[in-house]
C-alpha cells in the first residue's frame, strides 16, 4: 500500500465539474493499493495517517506536535492507482503491481472506514473515475508512506 500524505489548509475533489468531497484543515491522502495488500496493511496505514505528528502545537508554533486527530482535522481520501506505476522500462508505465479494480475498490473502502472509525470527518473521491483534485498544501508538507505485505517482502 502506498500513500501520498499532504497536510492541507483545504482540499476538494470534483467529478464532471461537480465537487463531491471537500475539507478544511487536515490531510489529503492519495491511496494506491497493491495486488498483495491485506487488512494488515490497511490497519497499519490508517493508524499511521491518524497518529503522525504533522501539525504545530499552536498558532505560530513550528514544531510538529499534534496529529490530525489531536487537532480534530478533516481528511480527504482519493484513490490513486498510478502510485504503483512502474516507469523503469520503456515510455509507458506498467501497473502490474496495482490491485485489480474490484479488489482495490474493496480495500480502499475498508481503508476509508478505518479512518472514519476515528470520529473525524472523512470525505472521498469516487473510485475508478477521472477526478480533479485541488490541494492547498500547508507548509508544504508532503510525505510518501509505504507498507508492503509480508508476501511481497518475502518475494523481493
Amino acid at each position: 500500500m502506498r500513500v501520498i500524505l499532504q497536510r492541507v489548509k483545504s482540499s476538494q475533489v470534483a467529478v464532471n465539474n461537480q465537487i463531491i468531497g471537500e475539507i478544511g484543515r487536515g490531510l489529503n491522502i492519495l491511496v494506491g493499493i497493491a495486488d498483495t495488500d491485506t487488512d494488515a496493511e490497511l490497519d497499519w496505514m490508517a493508524r499511521k495517517c491518524l497518529e503522525l505528528r504533522l501539525f504545530p502545537d499552536g498558532e505560530g508554533g513550528e514544531r510538529w506536535q499534534k496529529s490530525v486527530q489531536e487537532i480534530s482535522g478533516e481528511i480527504l481520501v482519493v484513490s490513486q492507482f498510478t502510485l504503483y506505476g512502474d516507469c523503469r522500462k520503456g515510455r509507458r508505465p506498467s501497473f502490474d503491481r496495482s490491485a485489480a479494480p474490484q479488489t482495490a475498490s474493496d480495500l480502499y473502502n475498508r481503508f476509508v472506514e478505518k479512518l472514519r472509525a476515528s470520529g473525524l470527518r472523512v470525505e472521498t473521491g469516487k473510485f475508478g473515475t477521472m477526478m480533479q483534485v485541488n490541494i492547498e498544501n500547508d507548509g508544504p508538507v508532503t510525505l510518501f508512506l509505504e507498507k508492503e505485505s509480508r508476501v511481497c517482502e518475502a518475494t523481493e
